[in-house]
């Protein structure tokens, strides 16, 4: 049987509750953030007024966490020339300079107990 844990993923920084939250949690690096390529990624969405949500029963190892605030709705990240028009953030906060962040800046550890991690929603526009 495999080891298991638990991940509770806490939100900050939200400027409106409205539309959702599109979450990514994804263990292989070149499908971070989007989460694309990786059929085992687990994708949710939660209203934008959700303020944490908890993923159980996750096998241990290590994972990263993506999120957009989407707050039209329309299942993806808008953007106006380049730069995100609509709020994004990362477990783990990395620093955001051109592009998002590398897989291994923003993975943590699950381990057989109860992991946490505080995302801070950025808007840059």
């Amino acid at each position: 049987m495999t080891p298991v844990g638990q991940l509770e993923v806490d939100f900050a920084g939200m400027r409106s509750a409205k539309g959702v939250l599109r979450i990514c949690v994804t263990r292989k690096a070149d499908a971070f953030p989007s989460c694309r390529d990786d059929p085992n990624a687990i994708r949710r969405n939660v209203p934008a007024s959700t303020a944490s949500t908890r993923f159980d029963a996750l096998p241990t190892g290590d994972y990263a966490v993506a999120v957009i605030h989407d707050a039209n709705g329309n299942a993806k990240l808008d953007t106006m020339f380049g730069i995100p028009k609509e709020g994004f953030g990362f477990s783990r906060n990395p620093a955001i300079r051109l592009g998002p962040p590398s897989f291994s800046s923003a993975q943590f550890p699950v381990t057989t107990g109860a992991e946490k991690q505080q995302i801070r929603i950025r808007y840059l526009l």
